[in-house]
């Protein structure tokens, strides 16, 4: 029996009177990558702050390893781990206290403190370079203090978006390996991209938003073998099928 890690109950979120997100349902199995895409203002940003508790929804409920965000909203959101799509790290700390602030933001202290921040930045392969700033660092080093700061506190779940923007081939296949490992320790993953061959390469499960609503739900390769039938070859041609959008634009 599968066991939901999260599951987000008619979400409804609006500015004025737009609505950004609308009766919104989906949920993330433990230890599953799910690929969430979407075009440009479908309402991506806006669940991820939700789901972070960045932001309140209007309506609507999340359920995170049995846990509400009414009554647990602190509990939730000690085990979920952020990589925005900005990078969001201190210019003037080194990587390693950029690593520890982040990480003792979620209580921990002393050794274990220590402990964390040393693992996570093994794991991206930045501890020889723990004492300097990321001013010297290149764009994918960056990213990778990013998702450093990110796990050092054993998140159950990581949402990652757009976690391999302008960067170079190689520190983007570290990155997807990274999530791969991640994964298979037991980290859930929510991935947002517009690069179809990374979600191709990560992703078992597809979710695709388009105007504040879930258009699709779904395992990718059944996804796929639906849609051969009506002539689309790839994930990017279901994209364009079900959003009138080609992910190629959304990239500009």
């Amino acid at each position: 029996m599968v066991n939901n890690l999260v599951e987000v109950r008619n979400f409804e979120k609006s500015y004025g009177e737009r609505k950004v997100v609308d009766k919104l349902n989906f949920t993330v199995a433990d230890g599953e990558i799910v690929g969430m895409l979407g075009p440009n203002g479908a309402g991506k940003s806006t669940t991820i702050r939700m789901l972070t508790g960045i932001e309140a929804c209007d309506a609507g409920e999340l359920f995170f390893d049995g846990m509400t965000v009414k009554k647990d909203r602190k509990s939730i959101k000690m085990q979920i781990g952020l990589v925005p799509q900005d990078i969001a790290v201190y210019g003037d700390m080194s990587a390693y206290d950029n690593v520890k602030f982040f990480c003792s933001l979620y209580g921990f202290r002393g050794k274990e403190l220590e402990r964390r921040v040393q693992e996570a930045l093994e794991f991206v392969a930045l501890w020889d370079r723990r004492k300097d700033k990321p001013g010297k660092f290149s764009g994918g080093m960056k990213r990778r203090l990013n998702i450093a700061c990110s796990i050092a506190h054993s998140p159950k779940l990581l949402i990652m978006d757009e976690p391999t923007v302008g960067i170079d081939p190689q520190s983007r296949n570290y990155i997807l390996e990274a999530i791969k490992t991640l994964n298979r320790r037991g980290t859930a993953v929510i991935y947002v991209s517009h690069y179809m061959e990374e979600i191709e390469a990560l992703c078992n499960r597809i979710l695709i938003m388009d105007q504040g609503q879930l258009k699709v739900e779904e395992d990718k390769d059944a996804l796929k073998e639906r849609y051969k039938e009506e002539g689309c070859q790839t994930l990017e041609d279901i994209f364009l099928k079900i959003t009138g959008t080609a992910l190629r634009d959304e990239e500009e």
